[in-house]
């Protein structure tokens, strides 16, 4: 059901039941590659189905249930899944999920049985195009999704990442989309492919990857183009014969000598953007990096519970409740360190909030008010550059034996004879206090 144009795929459009699906040609012979694919998913529900996927896989996928296409894949396919099969609300969401050609892919489950690691992204109906990023290299896949909200290329946001993954050394790349009861627009954009190689290994020459009939091929395109192009320059000469041999008469109607200057006023403002823009990317990375490492801490965390519970049911008794209980104070340092991260997280987040106010002022003048917000960005990469330190220390000692301080002595408790004889004397005191103030009153209404 994929419909191409000039300008995009539609994969499955806006009706009920529709499967679609596009595969490379040929196989790709990249060892370690990256892809950058730039998507819409729209529709006039709040709730959209079923969604798209993205494919590396070891054969050409067929059209399936699995999203458009075939079930018992070997390879990965990349998830986009929009509907809430399992009622867990944690859809739109992005699972990764790995097949050597023998597994059935849980549908009813939304994978969750099966997702070597996922993320809760919500791509419908966003004001720009959604942007992911795959890249596989050293037996390492990582997604970073940019969500749609501006429309910067480069803004992405760690997604998932799965280690020690072995994929086919060749394969087809494909993208595919599929509705149910429930209906989207899935379009495609653009599917860039990369090649990524080690420093220092020799890259294969283009001659070894294009065929010989391919290359004929595309030359005789080359010339093809090159010719219209050329009707194209003899007819607009014919239609315009003033500016025939004087290619700068043209340039110089279209632009003045005043615009070749920039004023003050226009350099300060745009080194104040370009400034703020930096500041933004720096911030970005930042929030991408320790988004990773809260990912490897839950990890690490999810780790040693397992080992508390095998450990807990496999060594009962004394010295099983003494590793048992370092285990714990372990867990404890890794929750806290993961706390103190999102913490950084939401600074970070504000911080972003602030910068793009700036980035939008709402008259002129407040371009002149961007110090005081340079101030505060100042102060929270400090805060945060401070908070990172202190993280990587308590890491460096979280691994060292933990040593609870003394309890101070307690004092003495108060008994329960000397509590009565202090509430009385208090209640003695407040009466007598009140017994004056009525006589001054008194006295002072006779004196009047």
């Amino acid at each position: 059901d994929a419909i191409p144009s000039a300008d995009q795929i539609r994969i499955t459009t806006s009706l009920k039941s529709q499967r679609g699906s596009v595969w490379t040609k040929n196989k790709s012979i990249f060892e370690y590659w990256e892809v950058e694919v730039t998507f819409r998913v729209t529709g006039r529900g709040r709730i959209g189905a079923d969604g798209l996927a993205i494919w590396f896989t070891e054969e050409q996928g067929l059209e399936g249930p699995v999203f458009g296409a075939a079930d018992k894949w070997n390879g990965v396919g990349i998830f986009f899944d929009s509907f809430d099969n399992d009622g867990k609300k944690n859809n739109p969401g992005v699972i990764v999920v790995g097949n050597n050609g023998k597994l059935l892919y849980d549908h009813q489950n939304d994978g969750s049985t099966q997702a070597l690691a996922s993320c809760q992204r919500d791509f419908r109906n966003k004001p720009y195009p959604v942007r992911v990023k795959i890249t596989y290299y050293q037996k390492t896949l990582t997604v970073l999704i940019n969500n749609g909200f501006t429309p910067d290329k480069e803004d992405y946001e760690f997604c998932a990442k799965v280690e020690e993954m072995v994929l086919p050394s060749h394969g087809y790349f494909g993208i595919s989309a599929a509705t149910g009861g429930l209906a989207d627009d899935h379009d495609v954009l653009s599917f860039l492919t990369f090649q990524l190689t080690e420093p220092g290994k020799e890259v294969p020459t283009p001659d070894a990857e294009i065929p010989q009939k391919d290359k004929e091929k595309y030359q005789e395109e080359f010339e093809h183009f090159q010719q219209e192009l050329d009707k194209k320059k003899e007819e607009f000469q014919k239609e315009h014969p003033d500016v025939q041999g004087q290619p700068g008469k043209l340039f110089e109607q279209l632009f003045t000598a005043d615009d070749l200057f920039e004023t003050v006023s226009d350099r300060e403002l745009r080194q104040i953007f370009e400034g703020q823009n930096r500041i933004h990317l720096e911030i970005k990375q930042l929030n991408r990096q320790l988004d990773m490492i809260l990912d490897e801490q839950r990890k690490y965390v999810s780790a040693v519970t397992d080992e508390i519970a095998r450990r807990g049911a496999g060594f009962p008794g004394q010295q099983g409740q003494v590793s048992q209980q370092g285990t714990e104070t372990l867990v404890k340092t890794q929750e806290e360190v993961i706390r103190q991260i999102n913490e950084m997280r939401n600074s970070m987040a504000d911080t972003l909030r602030l910068i793009t106010g700036v980035q939008h002022p709402g008259s002129a003048a407040g371009v002149y008010e961007t110090t005081q917000h340079f101030n505060d960005i100042k102060e929270h990469l400090h805060v945060v550059k401070r908070d990172i330190e202190h993280l990587v220390q308590r890491n460096t000692a979280s691994s060292e034996k933990p040593k609870c301080p003394d309890l101070p002595p307690f004092p003495s408790c108060l008994s329960t004879v000397h509590f009565f004889i202090f509430v009385v004397v208090q209640t003695v005191l407040f009466i007598g206090y009140i017994m004056y103030r009525t006589q001054q009153e008194a006295a002072a209404k006779k004196f009047f």
